[in-house]
């Protein structure tokens, strides 16, 4: 009877190991094939997080990210809510402070008097209003800013910041006018011309613009602009039209990036911003909604990001899987350093000035998008490729993805070996027993 079980107890160990062995195959097999997360774009993720915060309303709620396994966060107040937002399959976070209790801090921080060189922005997996003050900035301002946030509340944070807030200005192709130099962002059509979406600081309306020296052939001049308030502008490109390949931006090298849509981008999404002066740089996204001061005067609504960025990168794209997100507006700090960037959100932009963003599915001044160009928003000497996707290589050897898979193969292989070594120990000793019962 003990023979028996063992036998059992054998046979099951063995096809238990063979059902490990084809689970972590498959799982490593999903790992490799399945691609790089897509990080860099809300997805599904930031559309649930989304419609769960506007449909659970601002007193309820109190923001949304995309957590480092690729989730939607939603932070909550109450626990219905959180309820909600688990059974929607996102993440729940309880937090103290509602994203109305944050808006009022920020209006009351707007109403105060205006400090150059001062930033505010809601950090949403903190659940705090953080205010940014960088070298500029007085003591005696420093202290009249500091009382105001004791004022609102302790989840007001206060922080010095090395270097000062400024505008970008001195891809991103660099386009050059008498103010100084900018980088082009996103080619833009209302239907009838084509048109460079850029920072509004770069210039004013009338500004004439180059692709190369100054006193060459105009590139475009300058027909709409917002800044301070908002930060972008629109230039008119001289012949009307961009060209072909208008739907690619220029990341540096001889390489592009296809633009296919626009989008608002989520907390916490991996992003990555083309400039003139710095060329292709990436980072991850802070902050929504953000303030900055600048000398020149006040923009809000701005994307606040981990992204480095010099003089000459103002109005260069932002973006992610080919998706726009932004024009670079400003910040602190430099690519040896790093610091903050803000961008201006790419779909304010274009639904105020009435234009769209010109894709690879869409037709540009007449003429179809898609083919190798030299304008000043494009550069396309090679097939456009996005810049974030990995290769096979790469995947099969992080274990973030095929570690568990190829931790159940080691483990189904063990078991194999053991139920193997087991039964040839079992049939030798079956052997030696019916011999010695048998020399005899």
């Amino acid at each position: 009877m003990r023979h028996a079980r063992r036998r059992v107890v054998l046979r099951v160990t063995r096809l238990a190991a063979a059902g490990g062995l084809l689970l972590g195959g498959a799982m490593v097999a999903q790992a490799a094939w399945a691609g790089e997360p897509s990080s860099a774009s809300p997805g599904r993720s930031g559309d649930t997080a989304a419609a769960l915060v506007a449909r659970l309303g601002t007193a309820r709620t109190a923001g949304s990210w995309t957590g480092a396994d690729g989730r939607a966060v939603v932070a909550v107040t109450d626990g219905a809510a959180a309820r909600a937002v688990r059974r929607a399959g996102a993440e729940a976070k309880t937090v103290a402070h509602s994203m109305d209790e944050l808006e009022t801090a920020t209006a009351s921080l707007r109403s105060a008097p205006r400090v150059p060189g001062t930033a505010w922005a809601v950090d949403y997996r903190a659940n705090r209003v953080v205010v940014r003050a960088d070298r500029t900035v007085s003591a005696a301002d420093w202290s009249r800013l500091s009382r105001v946030a004791r004022r609102i509340g302790g989840f007001v944070q206060m922080e010095r910041t090395k270097g000062a807030f400024t505008t970008r200005l001195n891809g991103a192709r660099p386009i050059l006018s008498a103010g100084g130099r900018c980088s082009a962002g996103f080619n833009v059509t209302d239907g009838r011309s084509d048109f460079i979406l850029t920072a509004g600081h770069c210039g004013p309306a009338g500004a004439a613009w180059f692709a190369g020296d100054p006193g060459g052939p105009p590139l475009g001049t300058t027909v709409d602009s917002a800044f301070p308030g908002s930060d972008f502008s629109l230039v008119r490109y001289a012949g009307g039209t961009a060209g072909p390949g208008a739907d690619v931006v220029a990341v540096g090298g001889g390489k592009g990036v296809r633009i296919t849509g626009a989008a608002d981008p989520a907390v916490g999404q991996r992003v990555f911003r083309s400039g003139s002066t710095s060329g292709l740089r990436e980072g991850r996204v802070t902050a929504l909604n953000a303030t900055v001061n600048y000398p020149e005067g006040t923009v809000t609504g701005l994307v606040e990001t981990t992204v480095c960025a010099e003089p000459g990168d103002s109005g260069g794209p932002l973006f992610a899987d080919g998706i726009a997100l932004g024009v670079t507006s400003g910040g602190n700090g430099d690519c040896t350093t790093g610091g903050t960037t803000f961008f201006q959100p790419v779909t304010e932009a274009l639904s105020a000035l009435g234009v769209r963003m010109i894709t690879s599915a869409g037709d540009a001044g007449g003429t179809r998008a898609g083919s190798p160009s030299s304008a000043a928003g494009a550069t396309a000497p090679a097939p456009a490729r996005p810049v974030t996707g990995r290769a096979l290589s790469d995947r099969l050897l992080d274990a973030r993805n095929t570690g568990p898979g190829l931790l159940v193969v080691a483990g189904s292989l063990v078991a194999l070996v053991a139920t193997r070594y087991l039964r040839a120990e079992r049939d030798r000793r079956a052997y030696r027993r019916d011999y010695s019962a048998t020399w005899g």
